[in-house]
């Protein structure tokens, strides 16, 4: 059994991006960049102006002094001419700052008269112009191969000008939930001792969101032959298989072996952490297979940890950026760590993180509001309501 960082190391060492596609601006949102993406020309291309107000000369204004507006300029259709002494040209924001003027008086600050406009004290020392290329310069890199283009990228992506985008190809994927106890929801409630398979859905939920498409889904009871006849189904069809249930230690431990038929190839059999220990990754020649735990609390906890930076480095993002721990309060005290590795779900609270009261790998409740995961590395001391705790977003 190896450590929590071994297993993420393994993981990135073992898992390859998949091929580049070019798809239109309009496409590209939630994809991750397969190559640097370029700046066409600077922005802005000229100097514009920042304010809706009066271009001029700064070393020739004088307050309440009437300058000549010469004409206007507006985003998209400059002023041809050139601003001389005492001479104005009405300017509104985003638009290229006329030759010879050098400075923008906001319209707070001026009188306009007929053809005139004079200035009133205040205006200064601001000049309200961004100067060509102050955000970015032609050639720059707008956004670094492996980004995904969230909300907030699609503007730099847009900027660069670029019609088409290369991005990696989404991992199908494919999901086996294993178990005899396991039917839809809404029908465990008509048969005895049935529950509904809830972690799949977790899973494919967590898929989605990181740019996986769910191709398949699939339960099996758990007889090998069934389940082998599953993986090959799954493999034939996907880029990725994640399977859950059936890594306990005992006869019904069936989600490696129904994969060995098949060329399974090991990366890690377990992991010291808690919960989650049963967590495993495989590759069939050159596709993944990755194994949860059948409680959905242990699944969800490890698909987070393991499932969504794989899917990250599958589209040729950064796995490690996926698992970025940060410094957060912890609204309650905190028991001596056992002999692995913990990770505590927890709420957010305006005094800081809370654990979860039920923290037992098969709650299922407690899922819905814990947004926080406390690391508490293995044999960590007690810690104090309010001290600084080390936490990943779940």
């Amino acid at each position: 059994m190896i450590g929590f960082e071994e297993a993420s190391r393994l993981l990135r060492e073992n898992v390859a991006a998949l091929p580049a596609e070019p798809v239109t601006i309009e496409e590209a949102a939630g994809r991750f960049l397969a190559k640097d993406l370029l700046a066409r020309f600077d922005a802005p291309r000229s100097n514009v102006s920042a304010m809706d107000g009066y271009a001029v000369r700064a070393g020739t204004l004088e307050n309440g002094v009437p300058f000549k507006v010469l004409g206007q300029a507006r985003p998209g259709m400059p002023f041809g001419g050139e601003v001389g002494v005492r001479e104005a040209v009405r300017i509104f924001t985003g638009a290229a700052v006329p030759k010879g003027a050098d400075c923008v008086v906001m319209q707070e600050y001026a009188r306009a008269e007929g053809d005139t406009v004079s200035f009133e004290e205040g205006h200064g020392p601001t000049r309200h112009i961004r100067k060509a290329g102050s955000d970015f310069c032609e050639g720059d890199v707008l956004l670094a191969r492996g980004t995904r283009l969230t909300p907030r990228a699609m503007v730099a992506a847009a900027a660069a000008d670029r019609a088409s985008i290369e991005v990696s190809i989404q991992p199908r994927v494919a999901i086996i939930a294993t178990g005899d106890e396991l039917v839809s929801p809404g029908e465990a409630h008509a048969t005895a001792n049935a529950i509904p398979e809830s972690a799949s859905h977790g899973v494919a939920a967590l898929c989605e969101a990181m740019g996986g498409t769910v191709v398949l889904r699939l339960t099996g009871r758990d007889e090998l032959g069934l389940l082998t006849d599953l993986a090959s189904e799954a493999l034939a069809t996907a880029d990725l298989v994640v399977v859950t249930g059936g890594a306990s230690v005992g006869d019904h431990d069936l989600a490696r072996p129904m994969f060995e038929a098949l060329g399974l190839e090991l990366v890690f059999a377990k992991v010291a952490i808690k919960p989650g220990k049963p967590v495993w990754l495989g590759k069939v020649g050159d596709k993944p297979v990755l194994g949860l735990p059948g409680n959905p609390t242990s699944a969800m906890v490890t698909a987070r940890l393991f499932l969504q930076p794989l899917l990250a480095a599958m589209q040729g993002g950064e796995a490690a950026a996926n698992l970025q721990f940060l410094p957060m309060p912890c609204a309650a005290a905190l028991p001596e760590a056992g002999g692995r590795e913990t990770f505590i779900r927890a709420i957010a609270t305006p005094e800081g993180l809370t654990p979860a009261q039920n923290q037992e790998s098969g709650a299922q409740a407690p899922l819905a509001q814990s947004d926080w995961l406390i690391r508490r590395p293995a044999g960590s001391p007690a810690t104090a309501r309010g001290e600084t705790v080390s936490a990943l977003a779940f």
